[in-house]
């Protein structure tokens, strides 16, 4: 499923023009994304968690030329799948 698509479900599953779908789905994805560049953590009940994991600096190799690089550190984005997802899914 695309971006297209899921403001089509949502449009039609709360009865609203898909503009206003696509604006809300915006917003909270905006909202989450600044959420995460802050740091915190944003947890939706039974669906899941997205959080901000640290990850280290480290060497790696270059498969091409077997180098080895220097990988630098970031932070990268976590999900954890909710109890009510996981169940829907299996």
């Amino acid at each position: 499923m695309n971006k297209k698509e899921l403001v089509e479900s949502i449009a039609s599953a709360a009865d609203i023009s898909k503009a206003a779908a696509e604006k809300a789905l915006n917003g909270t994805l905006a909202a989450i994304a600044d959420a995460l560049k802050q740091e915190d953590k944003v947890t939706l009940v039974g669906f899941g968690t997205f959080s901000v994991s640290k990850r280290e600096a480290r060497t790696g190799r270059n498969p091409q030329s077997g180098k080895t690089i220097k990988i630098p550190a970031k932070n990268v984005a976590k999900f954890k799948a909710g109890s009510k997802l996981s169940e829907a899914i299996n």
